[in-house]
């Protein structure tokens, strides 16, 4: 008879505690590899490893704690009908909703406050106010969230983020008071009011009437009603807290800053920046997309690398041997054996109108050309007959080539980067059976924290604006010479644990572009997949927080005005349709097959 394991025993009683907490006893806990979420009574907590390493306990508990938490005290639907439409305003209401919750939920109860910290520690690891250097470039949802949190309880924020609250909380102590707050912490409703006056002076929202719920008990019964009160409304609301990543409007700027930000680079202006409805709950655990406006590219903008000595471009049979990369490419079969199906299903269609498009057609009754076998017997019996003859039509059809390139940033992890890989896969197969050639590729660092290349500056003595500053890596899964079933196994490389880092877009999509403009095809298909902005801590820390997002900007800029590959798009979670002119944005990874065949169709649609 099997035993369980360690990780089997701290799941159950990580489950049961779930449980106890939200009062609930249908509560279903699973571990998980991507990020942290809630979906009425199904938490997904990160799975530790299996020697149950106590920093990695600590960070399960603080999530299963923080979603029992909203299942006990938090009434979705109340809070749904409440909340504003604007996507910034939206987002600092649910990230100080939710410091409600916690700080609520950790009174005399130090094991969960503990606990929540954990999960609030991991969260900031790669929120952008951790890196900000100027006051536009601090998130006020994370920052009013991080206010509330230490004004309700007492506990300072985490030293991580000290530097961007610095930046605003003069700015927003001036204009509202937090510890009001406290006064209605045990009743949301109380408290809602008080966050939309919250709202109002720092100038998100007008003023505007909340919708009259008086005569409704859910708002006092919101402890033993809110999980079960409509499961839609809270995936909605728990869709609300991923643009807690959005950043601050900052419409009280200063005259003297703004004349200043006017003369330097790395202090450009961002006025309106809009999150996206509908994030997943915990996305501040990935890497920050943001999204800003196209107007702020600089023409002028000049995009500098400290180094290209340890950069590289290296084949996936580089990085990993034979026998891994065939038991990868297994392990991403099983993985997904039943999107296989669905996805190579909507492949034969694409197949079926591409070789529609290249079928040979002719012109009859020519007098001149190859001679018609239907006309033989005309021939036979009247051999002076004239117009016995066929010649072939010119099909519009052109030799192409499309280059699939895939983001391997730390943020695909899990099943975005499984779904990419086998959709690029069948789409290959695909592609291959119509003579259309196909190269996939793929972009990431070498390194976390810059590598060599930081190294090297560092020990240059820390010159200002270096540029980008680590090393990049650039890889060739299936070049587009390669059968399919040479590379196949190749694709099993983005299983591998430790490949996804960080990202630099830019630059990505100019080695692809290059590659491209190389090949002797007529029509150059571009298209990327992935999940936002370019994210390289290493590079944001010593330059300003825009600097490689500007220049991604200006390749793509170039791309679509001045080349002749057509570039395309597909966003993961993330808005990309605001960096490219045709994109598509996903909000579920499932879509990703069905989606790339669809933009690929239409544009082979396309005259």
């Amino acid at each position: 008879m099997a035993t369980d394991t360690p990780l089997d025993r701290f799941k159950a009683v990580l489950g049961g505690a779930a449980r106890a907490l939200a009062d609930e006893p249908e509560v279903e806990l699973a571990f998980t590899a991507d990020a942290p979420t809630q979906s009425g009574k199904h938490l997904k907590v990160p799975m530790p490893a299996r020697a149950l390493p106590a920093e990695q306990v600590a960070e399960a508990r603080g999530f299963a704690d923080q979603f029992a938490l909203r299942l006990r005290l938090h009434d979705a639907a109340l809070h749904a009908r409440a909340a504003p439409a604007d996507a910034t305003a939206r987002a600092v209401f649910d990230a100080v909703e939710f410091a409600r919750v916690e700080a609520l939920g950790s009174r005399g109860y130090a094991g969960i406050g503990e606990n929540l910290a954990s999960a609030l520690d991991v969260r900031l690891r790669s929120d952008p106010i951790t890196r900000a250097r100027t006051r536009d470039e601090v998130p006020l949802s994370t920052a009013l969230s991080l206010l509330v949190r230490e004004a309700l309880t007492g506990v300072a924020p985490p030293t991580a983020a000290e530097g961007g609250l610095a930046m605003v909380r003069e700015w927003i102590a001036g204009r509202t008071d937090l510890a009001a707050l406290e006064l209605a912490i045990d009743d949301q409703r109380a408290f809602q009011s008080l966050t939309r006056k919250l709202l109002e002076d720092l100038q998100l929202v007008e003023g505007e009437q909340l919708p009259d719920d008086g005569e409704d008990s859910e708002g006092e019964e919101q402890g033993e009603e809110g999980g079960d009160e409509g499961e839609n409304e809270e995936g909605e609301s728990e869709g609300g807290e991923g643009e807690a990543q959005v950043e601050a409007r900052g419409q009280e700027r200063d005259a003297e800053e703004q004349d200043g930000e006017g003369q330097e680079v790395e202090s450009d202006d961002f006025d309106d920046v809009d999150g996206e409805p509908g994030d997943d709950g915990e996305e501040g655990m990935q890497p920050v997309r943001p999204n800003r406006p196209p107007t702020d590219l600089n023409a002028q903008f000049d995009y500098r690398i400290w180094s290209t000595q340890f950069d590289e471009i290296v084949a996936a049979t580089d990085l990993c041997d034979a026998d891994e990369l065939v038991r990868l490419r297994g392990y991403l079969d099983q993985q997904l054996v039943h999107l296989q199906s669905a996805v190579s299903k909507l492949a034969n269609r694409l197949q079926r109108r591409l070789m529609a498009q290249q079928n040979r057609s002719w012109d009859f009754d020519q007098e001149e050309g190859l001679l018609d076998a239907a006309r033989l017997a005309r021939v036979v019996v009247s051999p002076g007959q004239s117009l016995s003859y066929k010649v072939e039509r010119d099909t519009e059809f052109r030799d192409t080539i499309v280059t699939l390139l895939i983001d391997n940033s730390g943020s695909m992890r899990g099943r975005p980067i499984s779904i990419a890989a086998i959709s690029a896969d069948i789409l290959a197969r695909t592609l291959e059976r119509c003579g259309v050639k196909t190269e996939i590729l793929g972009f990431t660092t070498r390194a976390w924290k810059g590598g060599q290349s930081r190294e090297a500056w560092l020990a240059a003595g820390r010159p200002p604006q270096p540029g980008r500053l680590n090393d990049v890596r650039h890889i060739v899964y299936k070049k587009a010479d390669e059968p399919w079933r040479r590379a196949r196994a190749n694709l099993g490389l983005m299983m591998r644990e430790g490949l996804l880092k960080e990202n630099i877009d830019g630059e990505a999509l100019l080695w692809a572009h290059a590659r491209m403009m190389a090949r002797p095809e007529e029509r150059r298909i571009l298209m990327v997949i992935s999940d936002g902005a370019p994210v390289d801590d290493s590079t944001l820390s010593v330059n300003s927080g825009s600097y490689l997002e500007r220049h991604l900007r200006q390749v793509i800029d170039w791309i679509e005005k001045r080349s002749t590959v057509e570039l395309v798009a597909i966003g993961i979670g993330h808005d990309v349709t605001r960096y490219y002119a045709r994109a598509v944005t996903i909000m579920d990874a499932e879509q990703l097959g069905g989606t790339m065949i669809e933009q690929l169709a239409a544009l082979f649609d396309a005259e």
